[in-house]
Protein backbone atom coordinates (compact mmCIF):
# COMPACT_ATOMS: atom_id res chain seq x y z
CA UNK A 1 0.00 0.00 0.00
CA UNK A 2 1.15 3.63 -0.54
CA UNK A 3 1.76 4.30 3.15
CA UNK A 4 4.13 1.30 3.37
CA UNK A 5 6.49 2.93 0.86
CA UNK A 6 8.44 6.11 1.35
CA UNK A 7 6.65 8.97 -0.43
CA UNK A 8 8.24 12.08 -1.87
CA UNK A 9 6.61 15.43 -2.71
CA UNK A 10 8.09 17.24 -5.71
CA UNK A 11 7.46 20.98 -5.83
CA UNK A 12 9.01 24.27 -6.88
CA UNK A 13 9.10 27.88 -5.79
CA UNK A 14 8.01 28.74 -9.35
CA UNK A 15 4.57 27.47 -8.36
CA UNK A 16 4.28 30.35 -5.90
CA UNK A 17 4.40 32.98 -8.67
CA UNK A 18 1.11 33.96 -10.31
CA UNK A 19 0.60 32.80 -13.87
CA UNK A 20 -1.77 32.91 -16.82
CA UNK A 21 -2.75 36.55 -16.25
CA UNK A 22 -6.21 37.87 -15.47
CA UNK A 23 -9.50 36.26 -16.47
CA UNK A 24 -8.08 32.79 -16.98
CA UNK A 25 -9.31 29.65 -15.17
CA UNK A 26 -5.76 28.90 -14.01
CA UNK A 27 -5.17 32.38 -12.59
CA UNK A 28 -5.75 30.96 -9.10
CA UNK A 29 -3.39 29.64 -6.43
CA UNK A 30 -2.92 25.91 -6.93
CA UNK A 31 0.23 24.01 -6.01
CA UNK A 32 1.42 26.91 -3.85
CA UNK A 33 -1.60 26.45 -1.59
CA UNK A 34 -0.93 22.72 -1.34
CA UNK A 35 2.68 23.32 -0.33
CA UNK A 36 1.56 25.91 2.23
CA UNK A 37 -1.05 23.60 3.75
CA UNK A 38 1.35 20.68 3.93
CA UNK A 39 3.95 22.90 5.57
CA UNK A 40 1.67 24.27 8.30
CA UNK A 41 0.33 20.77 8.98
CA UNK A 42 3.89 19.50 9.46
CA UNK A 43 3.58 17.11 6.55
CA UNK A 44 6.84 17.92 4.75
CA UNK A 45 9.52 16.39 6.92
CA UNK A 46 13.22 16.14 6.08
CA UNK A 47 13.69 13.93 3.04
CA UNK A 48 10.07 14.16 1.94
CA UNK A 49 10.39 17.22 -0.31
CA UNK A 50 12.42 17.55 -3.51
CA UNK A 51 12.73 20.66 -5.64
CA UNK A 52 11.84 20.15 -9.26
CA UNK A 53 14.67 20.72 -11.75
CA UNK A 54 14.02 22.54 -15.00
CA UNK A 55 14.20 20.30 -18.06
CA UNK A 56 16.74 21.42 -20.64
CA UNK A 57 15.87 22.23 -24.23
CA UNK A 58 17.77 19.11 -25.28
CA UNK A 59 15.58 17.02 -23.00
CA UNK A 60 12.39 18.74 -24.15
CA UNK A 61 13.23 18.00 -27.78
CA UNK A 62 12.66 14.33 -27.10
CA UNK A 63 8.95 15.04 -27.52
CA UNK A 64 8.50 18.68 -28.54
CA UNK A 65 9.70 20.15 -31.84
CA UNK A 66 12.71 22.45 -32.07
CA UNK A 67 10.61 25.15 -33.77
CA UNK A 68 7.91 25.10 -31.14
CA UNK A 69 10.34 25.28 -28.24
CA UNK A 70 12.19 28.16 -29.89
CA UNK A 71 8.93 30.05 -30.45
CA UNK A 72 7.81 29.54 -26.85
CA UNK A 73 11.18 30.64 -25.46
CA UNK A 74 11.32 33.68 -27.75
CA UNK A 75 7.80 34.78 -26.85
CA UNK A 76 8.58 34.39 -23.16
CA UNK A 77 11.81 36.40 -23.46
CA UNK A 78 10.27 39.25 -25.44
CA UNK A 79 6.87 39.29 -23.78
CA UNK A 80 5.28 39.32 -27.22
CA UNK A 81 3.70 36.46 -29.14
CA UNK A 82 4.13 36.92 -32.86
CA UNK A 83 1.34 36.25 -35.32
CA UNK A 84 3.09 33.01 -36.29
CA UNK A 85 3.40 31.99 -32.63
CA UNK A 86 -0.33 32.45 -32.17
CA UNK A 87 -1.48 30.88 -35.42
CA UNK A 88 1.02 28.05 -35.77
CA UNK A 89 1.79 27.20 -32.16
CA UNK A 90 -1.26 28.56 -30.23
CA UNK A 91 1.06 30.61 -28.00
CA UNK A 92 -0.39 33.86 -26.69
CA UNK A 93 -4.00 32.93 -27.28
CA UNK A 94 -6.81 33.36 -24.81
CA UNK A 95 -6.60 29.64 -24.05
CA UNK A 96 -2.81 29.54 -23.75
CA UNK A 97 -1.79 33.07 -22.78
CA UNK A 98 1.71 34.44 -22.64
CA UNK A 99 2.87 35.42 -19.14
CA UNK A 100 6.27 36.07 -17.54
CA UNK A 101 8.20 32.88 -16.90
CA UNK A 102 5.91 30.63 -18.90
CA UNK A 103 8.80 28.68 -20.46
CA UNK A 104 10.59 28.05 -17.15
CA UNK A 105 7.35 27.11 -15.45
CA UNK A 106 6.40 24.58 -18.11
CA UNK A 107 9.93 23.17 -18.36
CA UNK A 108 10.09 22.81 -14.58
CA UNK A 109 6.86 20.80 -14.63
CA UNK A 110 8.55 18.47 -17.13
CA UNK A 111 11.69 18.29 -15.01
CA UNK A 112 9.56 17.41 -12.01
CA UNK A 113 7.85 14.55 -13.82
CA UNK A 114 11.18 13.19 -15.02
CA UNK A 115 12.47 13.34 -11.44
CA UNK A 116 9.26 11.72 -10.20
CA UNK A 117 9.77 8.80 -12.57
CA UNK A 118 13.37 8.36 -11.42
CA UNK A 119 12.41 8.43 -7.75
CA UNK A 120 9.60 5.96 -8.45
CA UNK A 121 12.12 3.61 -10.04
CA UNK A 122 14.10 3.88 -6.80
CA UNK A 123 11.08 2.70 -4.80
CA UNK A 124 9.46 5.97 -3.75
CA UNK A 125 5.82 6.92 -4.32
CA UNK A 126 6.42 10.16 -6.21
CA UNK A 127 3.80 12.93 -5.94
CA UNK A 128 4.22 15.85 -8.34
CA UNK A 129 1.08 18.01 -8.22
CA UNK A 130 2.45 20.61 -10.67
CA UNK A 131 2.50 17.86 -13.30
CA UNK A 132 -0.38 16.51 -15.33
CA UNK A 133 -0.27 18.88 -18.34
CA UNK A 134 -1.80 16.18 -20.49
CA UNK A 135 -3.00 18.26 -23.46
CA UNK A 136 0.38 19.64 -24.63
CA UNK A 137 1.17 18.69 -28.23
CA UNK A 138 4.61 18.13 -29.80
CA UNK A 139 4.41 21.41 -31.70
CA UNK A 140 1.47 23.26 -30.20
CA UNK A 141 0.11 24.48 -26.89
CA UNK A 142 -3.33 23.13 -26.08
CA UNK A 143 -5.83 23.22 -23.25
CA UNK A 144 -3.76 25.46 -20.93
CA UNK A 145 -0.79 23.08 -21.44
CA UNK A 146 2.41 24.27 -23.10
CA UNK A 147 4.46 21.10 -22.65
CA UNK A 148 3.40 17.53 -21.88
CA UNK A 149 5.08 16.41 -18.68
CA UNK A 150 3.27 13.02 -18.33
CA UNK A 151 4.87 11.89 -21.60
CA UNK A 152 8.33 12.57 -20.17
CA UNK A 153 7.56 10.52 -17.06
CA UNK A 154 6.46 7.64 -19.28
CA UNK A 155 9.59 7.99 -21.43
CA UNK A 156 11.85 7.82 -18.38
CA UNK A 157 10.18 4.62 -17.21
CA UNK A 158 10.60 3.08 -20.65
CA UNK A 159 14.26 4.10 -20.73
CA UNK A 160 14.75 2.04 -17.58
CA UNK A 161 13.75 -1.05 -19.54
CA UNK A 162 10.15 -1.40 -18.39
CA UNK A 163 7.87 -2.92 -21.01
CA UNK A 164 4.43 -2.75 -19.37
CA UNK A 165 3.69 0.83 -18.36
CA UNK A 166 0.18 1.97 -17.47
CA UNK A 167 -1.05 5.56 -17.68
CA UNK A 168 -4.34 6.28 -15.88
CA UNK A 169 -6.06 9.66 -16.25
CA UNK A 170 -8.70 10.65 -13.69
CA UNK A 171 -9.01 14.26 -14.85
CA UNK A 172 -12.45 15.46 -15.96
CA UNK A 173 -10.96 16.12 -19.41
CA UNK A 174 -9.66 13.34 -21.64
CA UNK A 175 -5.86 13.07 -21.73
CA UNK A 176 -5.87 13.30 -25.50
CA UNK A 177 -2.27 14.28 -26.13
CA UNK A 178 -0.83 11.56 -23.88
CA UNK A 179 -2.91 8.88 -25.60
CA UNK A 180 -1.80 10.13 -29.00
CA UNK A 181 1.84 10.39 -27.93
CA UNK A 182 2.07 6.72 -26.93
CA UNK A 183 -0.14 5.42 -29.72
CA UNK A 184 2.63 3.47 -31.47
CA UNK A 185 4.54 2.41 -28.36
CA UNK A 186 3.75 -1.20 -27.53
CA UNK A 187 5.04 -0.70 -23.97
CA UNK A 188 2.37 1.86 -23.10
CA UNK A 189 -1.27 1.36 -22.10
CA UNK A 190 -3.75 4.08 -21.18
CA UNK A 191 -7.00 4.21 -19.23
CA UNK A 192 -9.03 7.40 -18.94
CA UNK A 193 -12.17 8.29 -17.00
CA UNK A 194 -13.48 11.68 -18.11
CA UNK A 195 -16.70 13.60 -18.64
CA UNK A 196 -18.59 12.83 -21.84
CA UNK A 197 -19.22 15.78 -24.14
CA UNK A 198 -16.51 17.87 -22.49
CA UNK A 199 -13.56 19.49 -24.25
CA UNK A 200 -11.41 18.17 -26.00
CA UNK A 201 -14.33 15.99 -27.18
CA UNK A 202 -12.11 12.92 -27.62
CA UNK A 203 -11.87 9.64 -25.74
CA UNK A 204 -15.12 8.03 -26.86
CA UNK A 205 -15.94 4.59 -25.53
CA UNK A 206 -14.87 3.10 -28.83
CA UNK A 207 -11.59 5.01 -29.00
CA UNK A 208 -8.79 2.46 -28.65
CA UNK A 209 -5.86 4.74 -29.44
CA UNK A 210 -3.22 2.43 -30.87
CA UNK A 211 -5.09 -0.62 -29.59
CA UNK A 212 -3.94 -0.29 -25.98
CA UNK A 213 -6.33 2.34 -24.66
CA UNK A 214 -9.54 2.11 -22.65
CA UNK A 215 -11.74 5.20 -22.48
CA UNK A 216 -14.66 5.76 -20.12
CA UNK A 217 -16.61 8.94 -20.94
CA UNK A 218 -18.96 9.27 -17.96
CA UNK A 219 -22.15 11.35 -17.71
CA UNK A 220 -22.65 14.54 -15.75
CA UNK A 221 -23.33 13.94 -12.08
CA UNK A 222 -20.79 11.10 -11.90
CA UNK A 223 -20.65 10.19 -8.21
CA UNK A 224 -18.55 8.23 -5.72
CA UNK A 225 -20.48 4.99 -6.04
CA UNK A 226 -20.14 5.14 -9.82
CA UNK A 227 -16.38 5.69 -9.63
CA UNK A 228 -16.10 2.75 -7.24
CA UNK A 229 -18.13 0.62 -9.67
CA UNK A 230 -15.87 1.59 -12.59
CA UNK A 231 -12.73 0.89 -10.60
CA UNK A 232 -13.92 -2.52 -9.38
CA UNK A 233 -15.61 -3.72 -12.54
CA UNK A 234 -13.34 -2.29 -15.22
CA UNK A 235 -10.23 -0.26 -14.39
CA UNK A 236 -8.59 -2.49 -11.79
CA UNK A 237 -9.33 -5.76 -13.62
CA UNK A 238 -7.92 -4.26 -16.83
CA UNK A 239 -4.86 -3.03 -15.02
CA UNK A 240 -4.24 -6.36 -13.31
CA UNK A 241 -4.48 -8.21 -16.62
CA UNK A 242 -1.74 -5.97 -17.96
CA UNK A 243 0.46 -6.75 -14.93
CA UNK A 244 1.99 -3.27 -15.11
CA UNK A 245 5.58 -2.74 -14.02
CA UNK A 246 4.83 0.96 -13.43
CA UNK A 247 1.88 3.30 -13.27
CA UNK A 248 1.62 7.04 -13.94
CA UNK A 249 -1.59 8.68 -12.71
CA UNK A 250 -2.95 12.11 -13.57
CA UNK A 251 -5.30 13.12 -10.76
CA UNK A 252 -6.95 16.39 -11.77
CA UNK A 253 -9.35 17.84 -9.24
CA UNK A 254 -11.80 19.12 -11.83
CA UNK A 255 -13.76 15.88 -11.40
CA UNK A 256 -14.76 17.03 -7.90
CA UNK A 257 -18.12 18.51 -7.00
CA UNK A 258 -17.86 22.29 -7.07
CA UNK A 259 -15.44 22.63 -9.96
CA UNK A 260 -16.62 25.31 -12.42
CA UNK A 261 -15.31 23.55 -15.54
CA UNK A 262 -16.95 20.16 -15.18
CA UNK A 263 -20.27 18.59 -14.29
CA UNK A 264 -18.87 15.68 -12.25
CA UNK A 265 -19.70 15.27 -8.56
CA UNK A 266 -16.96 13.22 -6.94
CA UNK A 267 -15.70 13.72 -3.39
CA UNK A 268 -11.99 13.96 -2.78
CA UNK A 269 -12.14 10.78 -0.70
CA UNK A 270 -13.28 8.84 -3.76
CA UNK A 271 -10.36 10.16 -5.77
CA UNK A 272 -7.91 9.36 -2.97
CA UNK A 273 -9.14 5.77 -2.81
CA UNK A 274 -8.91 5.35 -6.59
CA UNK A 275 -5.34 6.63 -6.64
CA UNK A 276 -4.35 4.41 -3.70
CA UNK A 277 -5.76 1.35 -5.44
CA UNK A 278 -3.77 2.12 -8.58
CA UNK A 279 -0.55 2.85 -6.70
CA UNK A 280 -0.89 -0.51 -4.90
CA UNK A 281 -0.75 -2.36 -8.24
CA UNK A 282 2.97 -1.89 -8.78
CA UNK A 283 6.11 -0.89 -6.88
CA UNK A 284 6.80 1.94 -9.36
CA UNK A 285 4.23 4.73 -9.07
CA UNK A 286 4.09 8.38 -10.16
CA UNK A 287 1.13 10.56 -9.16
CA UNK A 288 0.68 13.85 -11.02
CA UNK A 289 -1.75 16.73 -10.64
CA UNK A 290 -3.75 17.94 -13.62
CA UNK A 291 -6.73 20.22 -14.02
CA UNK A 292 -8.69 21.86 -11.26
CA UNK A 293 -10.28 25.30 -11.22
CA UNK A 294 -11.76 25.57 -7.75
CA UNK A 295 -8.86 26.66 -5.51
CA UNK A 296 -10.52 25.35 -2.31
CA UNK A 297 -11.39 21.87 -3.53
CA UNK A 298 -8.03 21.57 -5.30
CA UNK A 299 -5.92 22.57 -2.30
CA UNK A 300 -7.83 20.26 0.02
CA UNK A 301 -7.77 17.34 -2.41
CA UNK A 302 -4.07 17.36 -3.22
CA UNK A 303 -3.10 18.06 0.39
CA UNK A 304 -5.21 15.10 1.52
CA UNK A 305 -3.84 12.97 -1.29
CA UNK A 306 -0.31 13.66 -0.08
CA UNK A 307 -1.39 12.64 3.41
CA UNK A 308 -2.79 9.36 2.15
CA UNK A 309 0.25 8.61 -0.05
CA UNK A 310 2.65 9.37 2.80
CA UNK A 311 0.73 7.32 5.36
CA UNK A 312 -0.79 10.16 7.39
CA UNK A 313 -4.28 10.40 8.81
CA UNK A 314 -6.79 13.02 7.68
CA UNK A 315 -7.79 15.35 10.56
CA UNK A 316 -11.48 15.90 11.22
CA UNK A 317 -10.92 19.66 11.26
CA UNK A 318 -8.08 21.96 10.28
CA UNK A 319 -5.99 24.06 12.66
CA UNK A 320 -6.26 27.86 12.48
CA UNK A 321 -3.12 28.32 10.37
CA UNK A 322 -4.47 25.98 7.70
CA UNK A 323 -7.88 27.64 7.77
CA UNK A 324 -6.28 31.03 7.18
CA UNK A 325 -4.66 29.72 3.99
CA UNK A 326 -8.02 28.53 2.67
CA UNK A 327 -9.77 31.72 3.77
CA UNK A 328 -7.26 33.73 1.75
CA UNK A 329 -8.15 32.03 -1.55
CA UNK A 330 -10.44 33.55 -4.15
CA UNK A 331 -11.96 32.62 -7.50
CA UNK A 332 -14.02 34.74 -9.87
CA UNK A 333 -15.64 31.63 -11.36
CA UNK A 334 -17.38 30.63 -8.12
CA UNK A 335 -19.96 32.91 -6.55
CA UNK A 336 -19.73 33.40 -2.80
CA UNK A 337 -23.10 31.80 -2.14
CA UNK A 338 -21.89 28.65 -3.93
CA UNK A 339 -18.87 28.20 -1.63
CA UNK A 340 -19.29 25.38 0.85
CA UNK A 341 -18.29 26.52 4.38
CA UNK A 342 -16.62 23.12 4.86
CA UNK A 343 -14.06 24.12 2.22
CA UNK A 344 -12.50 26.38 4.87
CA UNK A 345 -12.46 24.02 7.83
CA UNK A 346 -11.83 20.44 6.67
CA UNK A 347 -9.82 18.40 4.19
CA UNK A 348 -12.18 15.51 3.54
CA UNK A 349 -15.37 16.07 1.58
CA UNK A 350 -18.72 14.62 2.52
CA UNK A 351 -19.06 11.47 0.36
CA UNK A 352 -21.09 11.97 -2.80
CA UNK A 353 -22.99 8.72 -2.50
CA UNK A 354 -25.88 8.11 -4.84
CA UNK A 355 -27.16 5.12 -6.78
CA UNK A 356 -25.13 3.77 -9.67
CA UNK A 357 -27.11 4.81 -12.73
CA UNK A 358 -27.67 2.31 -15.57
CA UNK A 359 -25.42 4.36 -17.86
CA UNK A 360 -22.35 3.28 -15.89
CA UNK A 361 -22.64 -0.54 -16.19
CA UNK A 362 -23.77 0.05 -19.77
CA UNK A 363 -20.55 1.94 -20.39
CA UNK A 364 -18.48 -0.85 -18.88
CA UNK A 365 -20.26 -3.39 -21.05
CA UNK A 366 -19.79 -1.27 -24.16
CA UNK A 367 -16.06 -0.93 -23.66
CA UNK A 368 -15.67 -4.62 -22.80
CA UNK A 369 -17.63 -5.70 -25.85
CA UNK A 370 -15.74 -3.39 -28.15
CA UNK A 371 -12.37 -4.58 -27.02
CA UNK A 372 -12.02 -8.08 -25.60
CA UNK A 373 -9.15 -8.44 -23.16
CA UNK A 374 -5.94 -9.73 -24.71
CA UNK A 375 -3.50 -11.84 -22.73
CA UNK A 376 -0.40 -9.95 -21.62
CA UNK A 377 2.40 -10.54 -24.08
CA UNK A 378 0.18 -11.27 -27.09
CA UNK A 379 1.55 -9.39 -30.06
CA UNK A 380 -0.94 -7.45 -32.08
CA UNK A 381 -0.20 -5.80 -35.39
CA UNK A 382 -1.85 -2.54 -36.30
CA UNK A 383 -1.83 -1.58 -39.93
Amino acid sequence: MPGERSAVFIGSDLCRAPGFGDNHPLAIPRVASVMQLCAVLGWLEAGEFRSSPQATVEQLRRFHSREYLAALAAADASGIASIEARERFAIGTRENPLFPGVFARAATAVGGSMLAAQLALEGRVAFHPAGGTHHGRPARASGFCYLNDPVFALQRLAEAGLTRILYVDLDAHHGDAVQDAVREDQRMHTISIHEAGRWPFTGAAGDRGGGRSYNYPVPKGFNDAELLFLMKEAVLPQAMRLRPEAVVITCGTDALAGDPLSGLLLSNGALWSAVEALVALTPVAVVLGGGGYNPWTLARCWTGLWARLSGRGIPLSLPPAARRILEGLSCDLIEEDMRDPAWLTTLADTPQDAPVRPAIPDLVATVAADRPARPVGQQVCHG
